[in-house]
């Protein structure tokens, strides 16, 4: 291992043949690049990387073996006016790394300088490269590939899901192992749920600030190594790896007929701002890699402290191998794009970004599943509507007016019709399809169901913030008592008003992704940024769950399944086969029907047989029902009854019944 043969330009990251290790990686302005190695006793080796194709700089190490530990040193020059931030003295983390040895501790030492160069050196702080090799058996696993009109998404976070869970064995609660337990494959099942889409499994670093505080980042998003597993989630049950852990769980979770989505984070790195650590990115090619402004200061796009710089072709191409090796080594059906409007800026946001264009034109990954958070914090960055195919989208905007819809009275029912059916005039162009619509109440930033009904302010005190963090605006509603301990009068309320909701989301039309913990009531006792806390305030209670509540939504998603309105996946033309929209009366909605406000009265038609009857006004109304037969369809109603043809329908004040004719 005295020196290098050239080796190939491709792929990158560190790719063990068996005989040796070819190391390869990106910078277009470096002078010099040497791979540091890294022995057992933490002794250091460089070797420079004389081999370079166009930007990327490789290398071939004969006899290199599975488990070397690595690193790279990058010489150029450190100018902060021009955005040059080459600075050898520190050891850089491998942005293809598939495994990553040891933690990001807050010290200065990481620091590669602000104004002035800092030749201190990093290497005994900064976690080390691994090199990996992929010999898992998969069995013949196959993605049960469930079409977009047939998907539930399930959002959770991995340890969040299983820590406080009684019925997984300790040793395995909070890790991969549990997601493919068959205690979760049979809850799974049971709910109905289609997609498991996971908070960041990425290997993570815990920002100094929140260091110094005493916490951590529980989510994950502030991601170190985007092709590297987190180490921390992995049981170490039979000495078994995180990956062939994580894999397991996968495979046992396709198996029940269950994809896994990942929520990836392709916006801003761990490097924060110029203040925190080099240890990747910017010792690389900071120019290159992350959006500068004219001073060569950061563009903070992303109010995280930099912003990833994605138009360049090999960066392009990096992107595209990172996403991949999800799909190839761990079988992963799609991703989550975290601050998604960063993936078309070219800086302006393009629907056909270079970026954008080059995963449409990727056979791999152009049919996996791609939803997108689909804003920045930059100047146009809120792009809802305005990704393109075959993005789908969180739709922001579908939380919000279904909220003000149930809890405020404040939406006209033409504009809660518009939310209901996908959201057609965000979604409906460019050959997209209602499954683009992402409908969701709740998810991990934010009140969870049960906090929305409770509490009309944020409770974020714990989080070090003086309660600043959070959104304010969240058009909850408490019912009349802050709190979850309220009287029965005000409890039966917020239960009606949960159970509307949930109604809402599973029966619309577009794709209906719920928050992990809302199908049993769980709550973060108002906190709706918990992003800091990993403990009992983010992780589910269910012991205390509410099993009547679960079974609820699990009708709901059984129910949804049967009605091909919702399940074809095609947008409504007002047929039989798709919608009616009736006024109380039971006779077609008319434009001044549509255009009133307040808390309103309406029945949707679907498919030709499925009636729901909405009231979210706060008083019972009598409702004339359209000719026929029809049957409440348990357990959405609180009768049980035939209603002969002409009869009307008392409808209970805050609820969505369904009915079915026949």
């Amino acid at each position: 291992m005295n020196s290098l043969q050239p080796g190939k330009p491709a792929p990158f990251g560190a790719s063990y043949d068996g005989n040796g290790i070819n190391f390869c990686l990106f910078s277009a302005e470096a002078e010099k690049i040497e791979l540091c190695l890294f022995d057992e006793q933490g002794n250091e080796k460089r070797l420079p990387l004389h081999a370079r194709s166009g930007n990327r700089w490789h290398g071939y190490l004969p006899g290199g073996k599975v488990g070397q530990r690595y690193g790279y040193r990058v010489h150029g020059p450190f100018n902060p006016a021009t955005g040059h931030r080459f600075n050898a003295h520190k050891l850089l983390i491998d942005p293809s790394a598939h495994a990553l040895e040891g933690s990001l501790v807050d010290d200065p030492c990481l620091n590669g300088g602000i104004d002035i160069l800092d030749t201190r050196d990093s290497a005994d702080l900064v976690p080390k490269s691994v090199v990996t090799a992929d010999k898992f058996d998969w069995h013949r696993d196959v993605s049960p590939a469930v079409p977009w009109g047939r998907t539930v998404i399930y959002e959770a976070h991995v340890r969040g899901l299983t820590q406080l869970h009684p019925e997984i064995p300790e040793a395995l609660r909070g890790t991969y192992a549990a997601l493919g337990h068959p205690v979760m494959l049979a809850y799974f099942k049971k709910l109905g749920i289609t997609a498991l889409e996971l908070l960041p499994v990425q290997h993570h670093a815990d920002e100094p600030r929140l260091q110094r505080l005493g916490l951590s980042n529980y989510w994950g998003y502030n991601v170190l190594g985007p092709c590297a597993l987190e180490p921390d989630y992995a049981s170490g049950q039979n000495g078994v790896s995180a990956i062939d852990e994580f894999k397991t769980a996968i495979m046992a979770l396709h198996q029940a007929g269950i994809e896994v989505i990942l929520d990836v984070v392709f916006n801003h790195s761990a490097e924060l701002d110029v203040g925190g650590p080099t240890v990747s990115l910017r010792g690389l090619d900071n120019r290159a890699w992350y959006w500068l402004n004219e001073d060569g200061s950061d563009n903070n796009l992303t109010g995280c402290g930099n912003a990833m710089r994605l138009i360049d072709e090999d960066i392009i191409a990096w992107t595209l191998d990172s996403l991949r090796y999800w799909v190839k080594s761990f079988h992963i059906d799609g991703f989550r794009f975290d601050l998604g409007t960063l993936l078309g800026r070219t800086p302006e946001y393009l629907v056909d970004s270079p970026l954008f264009r080059a995963i449409k034109a990727d056979p791999l990954l152009s049919n996996c599943k791609l939803i997108a958070e689909p804003w920045d914090i930059g100047a146009g960055g809120y792009q809802v509507g305005n990704f393109p195919y075959p993005f789908a989208e969180w739709s922001d905007r579908w939380r919000d007016d279904i909220r003000k819809f149930w809890l405020h009275g404040t939406l006209p029912l033409g504009q809660f019709a518009t939310r209901f059916s996908a959201s057609d005039d965000l979604f409906e162009h460019e050959g997209r399809l209602p499954y683009s619509a992402i409908n969701m109440l709740t998810a991990h930033d934010g009140f969870t169901l049960r906090d929305l009904v409770s509490f009309n302010e944020k409770h974020n005190e714990s989080n070090g913030e003086n309660n600043r963090d959070g959104h304010d605006n969240n058009y909850s509603q408490n019912h009349g008592e802050e709190g979850l301990n309220a009287s029965a009068a005000v409890s039966q309320q917020r239960r009606l008003s949960q159970r509307a909701l949930l109604a809402t989301l599973l029966l619309s039309q577009g794709t209906p992704m719920l928050l992990a913990g809302d199908e049993f009531g769980n709550s973060q006792q108002g906190n709706n940024n918990a992003y800091c806390q990993n403990n009992e305030i983010s992780w589910l209670d269910w012991q205390n769950g509410d099993s009547g509540l679960t079974d609820y939504v699990a009708a709901l998603i059984a129910l949804r399944k049967k009605i091909p309105a919702l399940t074809r996946d095609k947008w409504w033309q007002g047929t039989s086969e798709d919608v009616h929209w009736l006024d109380r009366w039971g006779q077609p909605m008319t434009t001044p029907g549509w255009e009133q406000g307040g808390q309103q009265c309406l029945q949707i038609l679907l498919s030709d047989r499925w009636l729901l009857v909405v009231n979210s006004s706060l008083n019972d109304v009598e409702m004339a029902l359209p000719e026929g037969r029809w049957q409440c369809v348990a357990p959405f109603g609180n009768e049980q009854q035939n209603v002969r043809e002409g009869s009307s329908w008392r409808a209970t004040a805050k609820t969505l019944c369904v009915l079915i004719q026949g």
